[in-house]
């Protein structure tokens, strides 16, 4: 029994090498399976081609970076999987997505067959100057919708030039976005994450902009106004609410139990204007540093452990407005 017990708590490993290791297109690939035991092979190469042989050779037909899974025995636990480059014999590069839209981040690699090392440079050119370039890789986003967009690469190889350009639709698809009003006017910042659009005038924004704004809401069926919660909060300027807690500004801006237990302070600075976006569990606030977000609080005692991040640096802000229309 012990025995039994030994054998069948022995560790498989599941690996496999590549032959050759930075092939072209075109070029024979043979996949090694060095896998400690076995019986069943499932190889996906990436490009949808598959096969159920223990060592396989596969051919692909277009340059590119695919992802080469080998799963044994028909077990998610048993897998392995590797990112294999495969080149052209001219200079290419490839992108790591095929729909673009503006302020989303992209990366562009080169792929430039070089097997004897010489020495070789890359010089990029992108339609927004919003990018940072390292050698092969190109890491950008653009920040202007249009029909075709231009990325140029120059590749010098042993002393031999070669021009590649792509052309790319780019799209203005709609998002999260947060509404913003300044004596200046009305702004839009679309959200991404991390990554924010600059703002801009938006005639569009003005609707939801001029809506009852933190001085009322309906929540689970009743009525909040800002009258008969000043019985609990003395010193409330506004509020909104949610997940059964308050965030309010009175001198800074708090959050609360929706009772009035356990106030906690998140920032000391005279808060302007504040609103939540329920979409991404966000509050936006703004003081005379500018605009900010952190998660919702969620914790009994509503102590938080998030360091607000800055939005933007746009004052005064008087109205804040989460728009969360997508398409």
């Amino acid at each position: 029994m012990l025995l039994c017990a030994a054998s069948a708590c022995k560790k498989v490993d599941v690996c496999f090498t590549c032959t050759p290791e930075n092939p072209r297109a075109g070029q024979a690939v043979l996949f090694n399976n060095l896998s400690s035991s076995g019986e069943d092979w499932e190889w996906t190469f990436g490009d949808g081609s598959t096969s159920t042989l223990k060592s396989p050779s596969h051919t692909y037909k277009k340059p590119g970076i695919y992802r080469v899974i080998l799963k044994v025995d028909k077990k998610k636990s048993l897998t392995a999987t590797k990112e294999l480059t495969v080149y052209d014999t001219v200079p290419a590069f490839v992108v790591n997505d095929s729909v673009f839209t503006v302020y989303q981040d992209y990366t562009f690699t080169a792929n430039v067959y070089n097997p004897y090392n010489y020495e070789v440079s890359y010089e990029w050119t992108f339609p927004d100057s919003v990018v940072s370039c390292s050698g092969p890789t190109l890491k950008g986003y653009f920040v202007t919708p249009r029909d075709s967009a231009e990325v140029h690469l120059s590749v010098t190889l042993n002393g031999v030039q070669t021009d590649i350009t792509s052309r790319f639709h780019i799209q203005d698809k709609k998002t999260n976005s947060l509404l913003l009003r300044t004596p200046q006017g009305d702004y839009r910042q679309r959200i991404f994450g991390a990554r924010a659009e600059a703002y801009r005038k938006d005639p569009s924004a003005a609707m939801l902009l001029d809506a009852e704004q933190d001085t009322m809401q309906t929540y689970n069926g009743y009525l909040f106004l800002l009258s008969e919660l000043k019985e609990v909060f003395p010193e409330l300027e506004g509020f909104h609410i949610a997940n059964r807690k308050i965030y309010y500004r009175a001198e800074g801006l708090w959050v609360a139990h929706i009772d009035g237990a356990n106030p906690v302070q998140i920032d000391t600075a005279e808060c302007t204007a504040m609103t939540l976006d329920t979409g991404d569990n966000r509050i936006y606030w703004a003081n005379s540093q500018g605009v900010w977000y952190m998660p919702f609080v969620g914790s009994d005692n509503n102590q938080f452990v998030t360091v607000p991040v800055r939005l933007n640096s746009l004052t005064p802000v008087t109205r804040l407005s989460a728009d969360t229309e997508k398409e």
